[in-house]
């Protein structure tokens, strides 16, 4: 069982929930060490003083802020002491809202509630009235001496906090958005339509796999039993400009179908 982060209350009105708050998520991948290339020695790196060149210890490592013009304070740990913190060890609901009108962009990282000794009673009682009302709820909590913006919800048994950025945090795509007026045709728009609805089908997340990740763990494994590895086939090139989207777009309708046909047939053969 994986070891809790944070253990606080959620104030519910005049009910309080005695929580406590693991990672929802654990980001996997293949990692590397640097090192030296010619035998195989980790690299190790010194922290060291641009003014004096001297090595500095990670004790005696502080905290500086830089301002544009190259001026620099350093802030001391009595100086985050008196900030004020409110939402230290509790969650502070906002307000009630529903999900959609959060903007997908602010969310950021996903946690489990679990209720701490007394509180299982009001937790399932808050569970319930999230999941009856179709609410999330807003709040702020203080994580890693930062306060947070996030939002609580029911998801299945559990209540579940997801962190939100700030929305000074979000920034504006207003440039990325195509210049001018573009004119769509129609016919454009209903095969565009066509080719979505034949690659509608239920979200399954089990269906998706990070092939680079296991292709890079196959060439890791075969380097440690030192065997050579296969060379993957080239591909042919693909044309880059499309001139006509409905033909592209037809033909995409096309795949789609024949890749559906396929799997069903396949899903009908193993059924028999």
């Amino acid at each position: 069982m994986p070891r809790s982060l944070w253990k606080g209350a959620v104030s519910f009105g005049l009910v309080t929930i005695p929580v406590k708050l693991y990672s929802a998520t654990e980001e996997k991948d293949v990692t590397f060490r640097q090192v030296h290339a010619a035998d195989g020695g980790r690299i190790k790196m010194k922290r060291t003083c641009e003014v004096c060149g001297q090595v500095v210890a990670y004790a005696d490592v502080a905290k500086g802020f830089e301002t544009d013009d190259g001026r620099m304070v350093v802030l001391e740990a009595s100086d985050f002491e008196g900030l004020p913190l409110p939402s230290a060890k509790q969650v502070e609901i906002v307000q009630f809202v529903d999900a959609s009108e959060i903007d997908p962009t602010a969310w950021n990282k996903a946690y489990f509630l679990e209720a701490d000794g007394p509180g299982v009673k009001p937790y399932v009682l808050l569970r319930e009235a999230l999941a009856e009302a179709g609410k999330v709820a807003v709040v702020k909590v203080a994580l890693r001496s930062r306060e947070s913006l996030a939002l609580v919800r029911a998801h299945g048994d559990l209540l579940m906090l997801h962190t939100l950025l700030w929305p000074d945090e979000l920034r504006d795509g207003s440039f990325a958005a195509p210049p001018g007026e573009v004119k769509i045709a129609q016919g454009e728009v209903a095969m565009a339509t066509s080719f979505i609805e034949q690659l509608t089908a239920p979200y399954d997340p089990a269906e998706f796999t990070d092939s680079y990740r296991e292709a890079l763990q196959q060439v890791v494994e075969a380097k440690l039993a030192d065997a050579p590895l296969a060379a993957a086939p080239q591909g042919e090139g693909e044309t880059a400009e499309v001139v006509d989207l409905v033909a592209a777009l037809r033909a995409s309708v096309e795949a789609a179908k024949k890749r559906r046909e396929a799997a069903a047939r396949g899903d009908s053969t193993k059924a028999g």
